[in-house]
């Protein structure tokens, strides 16, 4: 098996080009699960099963492991089997029909257009309620943006380019990206800097975009709680978080045709193999559309 590691890690460094921090990820994702597999006298790489791949994350998953890091591990997983299959280094890709709910359960949740839509309309954009708009607009900012929620809490006043259409975020590690913003959440961005902000503000030098009904910052802990309150309101039944309108974005994006490395940008991932976590999107609409119009799908 090591020799096989061997050869994914030399392809993904010679051929697809990737960093030596993104090879040296994929290489300590797959020795933890070979590791595992040898513990579990799993036989080959050829032997293995789905179900082994599903015990191994439920089993990471159990330990607490968070599901972005899971999912990380999965997309590794895809790659290094889809990798040897088509090499001719296994038979078969067990992981290429993956899809099973057990397995969806270990990702990211996301919504569709339609419960976005309800998300953000718990919140309407109308009436004379100050916190009311507010919540309103830090949901479709995150949602138009993908921020985290820290960098919606963090987000500046003069972060908001309207003429360029475009918020600068300051994300993991201080790193500063540019993203595009829709136009509406922008309309909703400058009524609020406007309007409703200044019934809001009591120090004149706070920089922070959204603030309390105290006129502070708002917490990390304040706007999870306006998600949860929308999707309450909205009459959501899945299960929410708070990067449930990030995952929600970056989803969509693939869905409707982006490229991933523009997501990695947008999103500000460090390793496209964090971003890689979106793609059963896509795989899931391929499915759909290979059933509707192939003669014998």
């Amino acid at each position: 098996m090591e020799n096989y590691l061997q050869h994914f890690t030399g392809y993904l460094a010679l051929e697809k080009g990737l960093s030596s921090n993104s090879v040296e990820a994929y290489r300590r994702d797959l020795t933890d699960f070979m590791t595992w597999l040898n513990k579990e006298d799993a036989g080959n790489l050829e032997s293995v099963s789905r179900h082994d791949i599903l015990d191994y994350l439920g089993g990471l998953k159990d330990r607490g492991m968070e599901s972005a890091t899971l999912a990380r591990r999965l997309v590794s997983i895809k790659l290094f089997f889809r990798y040897l299959f088509s090499e001719k280094l296994l038979s078969s890709d067990i992981t290429a029909v993956m899809d099973s709910p057990r397995l969806w359960q270990l990702l990211p949740d996301f919504l569709s257009a339609e419960e976005v839509e309800k998300l953000l309309k718990a919140f309407p954009a109308t009436g004379k309620d100050p916190l009311i708009f507010r919540n309103r607009t830090i949901l479709e900012t995150m949602y138009a943006c993908g921020l985290r929620v820290s960098e919606t809490a963090d987000l500046k006043v003069d972060s908001v380019k309207y003429d360029d259409q475009t918020v600068r975020v300051i994300g993991k590690g201080r790193k500063e990206r540019i993203v595009p913003v829709g136009r509406t959440a922008l309309k909703l961005l400058q009524r609020y800097q406007q309007e409703i902000r200044p019934q809001l503000l009591r120090n004149p030098n706070e920089s922070v975009m959204f603030l309390s009904k105290t006129g502070k910052r708002l917490d990390r802990e304040r706007i999870w709680a306006i998600i949860k309150d929308a999707a309450f309101r909205g009459g959501i039944q899945k299960n929410i978080h708070p990067h449930t309108l990030r995952h929600s974005f970056a989803s969509h994006l693939l869905e409707n045709g982006a490229d991933l490395r523009v997501i990695q940008e947008m999103l500000g991932h460090a390793s496209i193999s964090t971003t890689q976590i979106y793609t059963h999107v896509e795989q899931k609409r391929l499915l759909k559309v290979h059933r509707q119009f192939h003669p014998r799908g």
